[in-house]
C-alpha cells in the first residue's frame, strides 16, 4: 500500500519551533557546564544530540535548524580561540567538516525511520478500521439471517394452526425493486394454509394472482357444495420482506 504524504508526518506550527529553540539553548548550557572539564573536545556533541531530538520529535526542517545554529554556537564558545571566529585553523575545519557530516547522517537515518513508522501506523488504522468494519457487516449478515429464519418459522407455523387462514405470500423487497426498474419480479412464495383445500380452484387462482390488500368474496366448501364467504388480504411489512396473509372473515 502506498502512503501519499509519507514525508509530512511532523507537527506543525509553532511551537515545535519553540522546542526548537529551547533544545539548542539546553545543548549549549550544558556544554557551558561542561566547558571547564572537557574544554575543546567534543564541541559540537551536544548539540548532535540536540539535533537528533529535534529529528525525532518535530521533523527534519526544525533538526537541520537546530544543527546549523549548533554549528555557529560550538565554533564560537567552544573552539580556541573562545569568543572570536575571525581565524579559521584546523580545529575550526575539523568542526566545520565532521559535525554536519555526522549530524546530517544521523537525522537522515531517524527521518527514515519516522516516515516508516509513520506509514506502518496509517497502514495498522486502516486495517483496524477495515476489519471493524467487516465485524459489523458479519454482525448484521448475521442478525438479518437469524431474523429472516425465525419469519420464516412463524410463516410455517401459522398456516397450520390458525384455522382462519387461507394462504400467505412472501415479497421479497429486492424483487419488487428489480420489476418496478423494468424487469421480471421474481414469483412469490406461497405457504399453504389449513383452508386452502377447501376453496374453489378458481378462487385460488384469482387469490395466488393478488398482489394488494383487501377483501373479496371467494367460495369455500367440500363435496362440490360451496358457499360464499369474505377473505381479507392483509399486508405486513419486515425486514425480510412483504407478506400478504389472506384470512376468512368467518372460517365456521
Amino acid at each position: 500500500m502506498k502512503v501519499k504524504n509519507s514525508n509530512r508526518w511532523a507537527p506543525r506550527g509553532i511551537r515545535p519551533w519553540l522546542y526548537t529553540a529551547f533544545a539548542v539553548i539546553a545543548a549549549g548550557t550544558v556544554r557551558i557546564m561542561l566547558h571547564p572539564l572537557l574544554g575543546p573536545i567534543m564541541p559540537g556533541t551536544a548539540f548532535l544530540l540536540a539535533a537528533a531530538l529535534v529529528q525525532y520529535f518535530f521533523g527534519m526542517t526544525r533538526a537541520i535548524v537546530a544543527m546549523v545554529l549548533g554549528l555557529f554556537i560550538a565554533d564560537y564558545l567552544f573552539v580556541p580561540p573562545y569568543g572570536a571566529i575571525a581565524t579559521l585553523d584546523q580545529s575550526d575545519l575539523a568542526l566545520v567538516i565532521s559535525y554536519p557530516l555526522i549530524t546530517l547522517v544521523v537525522i537522515c537515518l531517524i527521518e527514515r525511520l519516522r516516515r516508516a513508522q509513520f506509514r506502518a501506523e496509517f497502514i495498522a488504522s486502516v486495517a483496524q478500521s477495515r476489519y471493524e468494519m467487516l465485524l459489523r457487516l458479519d454482525n448484521e449478515r448475521a442478525l438479518a439471517s437469524r431474523a429472516a429464519d425465525e419469519t420464516h418459522r412463524l410463516l410455517r407455523h401459522l398456516p397450520h394452526y390458525h384455522d382462519d387462514i387461507v394462504l400467505i405470500k412472501a415479497f421479497e423487497r429486492r424483487a419488487s425493486a428489480v420489476g418496478a426498474a423494468g424487469s421480471a419480479p421474481s414469483e412469490p412464495g406461497i405457504a399453504e394454509g389449513t383452508r386452502f383445500g377447501s376453496l374453489h380452484p378458481e378462487d385460488l387462482v384469482r387469490l395466488s394472482a393478488t398482489t394488494h390488500p383487501g377483501s373479496q368474496r371467494v367460495r369455500i366448501g367440500t363435496g362440490g357444495v360451496y358457499r360464499a364467504i369474505v377473505c381479507i388480504a392483509e399486508r405486513f411489512t419486515t425486514h425480510a420482506g412483504d407478506f400478504l396473509v389472506f384470512r376468512l372473515e368467518d372460517p365456521a
